[in-house]
């Protein structure tokens, strides 16, 4: 921004309470260091590091944290399935290995996936086949910051934000004379075998070396029936041609699934009391195959691509305690490379994509007075996007990004009010190609998002929040400027270079109790946008593919999730607790109809015990029917998954041991998720009994 920009001078009043240097402010909890295999954590106590800084119950959007116990059970090849059974969130499903998290019905551009704070700055966003660069395998913690309190995260946290906290960047000084973790796992469904190691050790003076390192490899997904829904069976089984003829028949094994990956990493901090700087640098390397999209006429091409993907990252942080009216001054950066290949049966690389960027961002914690506080910063970040060969749908385009942010707190008695406010200005370019038939193009966007909410003690253990918002995003790149075939979408894409911001006004209510060990949390959330950024196939065709061409309406998006865990008591020497949840999604868009790839209704329940040294469950996970079908979609049947888990904790304390045995879908079951626009051409995993050995020393 400069400093005759008109949009500044505008809204630079507003911009003015970013800084409230004059007005008093709340002392929040310093961040904890993540736990090391505390695997019956009290969420309810921890301090939500995506920037709201107090404990979870207190926020006045939606927090999930997943750590310990929780997170090592859950965790699979791709952030998606990892994170796909926890409330209000589903997965893209583009094969075991390319899945990304979708919240409250958003994915794509709508969310952003982070690494402690900053972004990961891979692809994944622009195509369901490109996976997220974050391996779960090297979080510590996770966490799913839901509704308004995202988008001090960025305009494109419309949806929501997913924060991977890994260990890489010491905050902690370990006891002498080093400090390790580690895991190794196998899963029957994909013969699958895993395995990571992650050790800190002290150097002295305040000085910790942190290495790692993980391993994956998988072979083609076991399923639990055919591969391709019963319409497109009929279709190919009445096939003059044999080989198409021969697909009615196919089942078991998802063909072009198999999938490895490795990664390490290395890194040093200084840790004095409150005081962290560090740095740390990794490499993530992965080749995965794409469930095959199959030709159902005689003489088609079936894609069945092969990505090979490699990122490098440098990654910095600095925590700096204050006095005086700042508490804490924290700043992150990353600067990142990324790139893949996709490589055709043959084994010639198609297509060529690339990426290169940075992102910053800066935190002021204000110190605690008078009932009042908050963090007020700045963010920053740059992304370059190359893509050459046969998929080439974007010219080369690049992304600037620079935004001003504050979340400020009043409380009084029983009552805490909460506002954010965020300016963005965003720039995006697109050179000329000849190739796509495209003139050099550029966009300026300045928006600003704000939310205000309450959080109300209103009874013994008991708090009612309700948060209003308003929300701008400036379009994607691919939104503006895309112009060719898209193998990820199977379609002809061709971008909108005037298309405005997405605007959403929405409202969530939200009611929790704790009492103990009883939790109950409910939310219900409601959203009208204004300019809606969507596809839509105007039922030409061009270099054999539908063409699809992004415009904009009036969208709503509502919905709930809610969770119980309660105790049943002891019974037989075990101590028995109910843990149940649901979630649902509704969207439609004016003009259009459904909107597209939206989740059914879910109910999740687990019974599951203790004894001793020994933890267990059992636990049924029912999708409903999806009949409210977008243009052009089919409807997703029903499924119900039965799973059951055992873990033995061999060593509790210090030193940790911990041997796990879980079988998930224990019936064989077909399942396909509504998300993935894979569906019809590939299913959920069957049957899976995974093997798992936790360590820490």
């Amino acid at each position: 921004m400069t400093h005759h920009h008109p949009a500044f001078r505008r809204i630079a009043p507003a911009l003015a309470l970013l800084f409230p240097a004059l007005l008093p402010a709340p002392a929040l909890a310093a961040e904890p260091a993540p736990g090391h295999g505390d695997d019956h954590h009290d969420h309810d106590q921890d301090i939500v590091v995506t920037g709201l800084r107090k404990a979870a119950s207190d926020a006045v959007s939606g927090v999930t944290v997943l750590d310990g116990a929780a997170l090592a059970g859950e965790v699979r090849a791709s952030l998606g399935e990892t994170l796909a059974r926890q409330p209000g969130v589903s997965a893209t499903s583009f094969g075991p290995a390319a899945s990304r998290p979708i919240l409250r019905g958003l994915g794509g551009e709508r969310i952003r996936l982070l690494t402690d704070g900053v972004g990961s700055l891979d692809l994944s966003s622009s195509s369901g086949d490109h996976a997220v660069a974050i391996n779960p395998l090297t979080a510590d913690r996770i966490e799913i910051l839901r509704g308004p309190g995202a988008l001090l995260f960025g305009s494109s946290a419309i949806g929501g934000v997913v924060n991977v906290i890994d260990r890489r960047i010491p905050r902690r000084l370990p006891e002498a004379p080093f400090h390790a973790e580690g895991t190794a796992a196998y899963g029957s469904a994909a013969d699958e075998r895993s395995a990571s190691l992650g050790i800190d050790a002290p150097l002295g003076g305040g000085f910790v070396l942190h290495a790692d390192g993980n391993w994956s490899k998988s072979d083609d997904l076991d399923t639990g029936g055919h591969i391709l829904v019963p319409a497109l069976r009929q279709v190919v089984s009445a096939s003059a041609d044999p080989a198409v003829a021969a697909l009615a028949g196919l089942k078991g094994r998802l063909p072009n699934t198999a999938a490895r990956a490795s990664e390490a990493a290395g890194g040093l901090a200084y840790v004095a009391g409150d005081l962290n700087l560090g740095i740390s640098l990794a490499r993530h390397d992965a080749k995965y195959g794409v469930p095959i999209r199959y030709a159902l006429e005689a003489g088609g091409e079936a894609e069945a691509p092969t990505i090979d993907l490699r990122q490098t990252r440098i990654d910095g942080r600095a925590e700096i305690p204050l006095s005086g009216w700042l508490q804490n001054v924290s700043l992150r950066g990353n600067y990142v490379r990324y790139a893949h290949d996709e490589i055709e049966e043959s084994g010639e690389i198609g297509s060529r994509f690339r990426a290169r960027g940075g992102e910053a961002r800066l935190d002021l914690v204000q110190a605690e007075k008078g009932g009042w506080g908050g963090t007020s910063g700045a963010q920053y970040m740059e992304k370059s996007v190359r893509i050459a060969g046969e998929e080439k749908y974007l010219p080369d385009a690049r992304q600037r990004q620079f935004g001003l942010f504050t979340l400020q707190s009043l409380e009084s008695g029983p009552w805490r009010f909460e506002g954010g406010l965020r300016f963005e200005h965003s720039r995006l370019t697109a050179n000329e190609d000849d190739d796509l038939v495209t003139p050099a193009r550029a966009r300026s966007f300045d928006t600003v998002s704000a939310s205000l909410g309450t959080v109300v003690d209103f009874a013994p253990g008991w708090k009612g929040a309700l948060n209003l918002s308003r929300a701008v995003r400036a379009p994607a790149l691919d939104e503006l400027f895309a112009h060719g075939p898209h193998a990820g979408t199977q379609a002809y894409e061709i971008g909108e270079p005037d298309l405005s911001p997405e605007r959403s006004h929405g409202v969530e209510f939200s009611l929790r109790h704790r009492a103990g060990p009883l939790r109950i949390d409910l939310s219900a959330f409601y959203a009208r946008f204004s300019n809606f950024i969507y596809l839509f196939g105007d039922g030409t065709e061009q270099d054999d593919l539908p063409v699809y061409r992004y415009r904009q309406g009036k969208a709503r998006y509502l919905g709930f999730e809610a969770e119980l865990q309660a105790p049943l008591g002891e019974f037989m020497g075990v101590n028995w607790d109910l843990d149940a949840q649901a979630d649902y999604v509704r969207a439609r868009i004016d003009g259009f109809g459904p909107a597209p790839l939206i989740p059914p209704m879910r109910l999740i329940g687990t019974l599951s015990g203790r004894s001793g040294p020994l933890d267990g469950s059992i636990g049924l996970e029912h999708a409903l029917r999806q009949s409210r079908t977008a243009p052009g979609e089919t409807e997703t049947p029903a499924y119900t998954l039965v799973n059951a888990a055992l873990e033995w904790h061999v060593l509790d304390g210090a030193h940790q041991l911990t041997l796990g045995l879980a079988a998930d879908n224990i019936f064989d079951v077909v399942a396909r998720r509504h998300s993935s626009l894979l569906k019809d051409y590939a299913l959920l995993a069957g049957r899976d009994v995974r093997l798992t050995l936790r360590f820490a020393y």
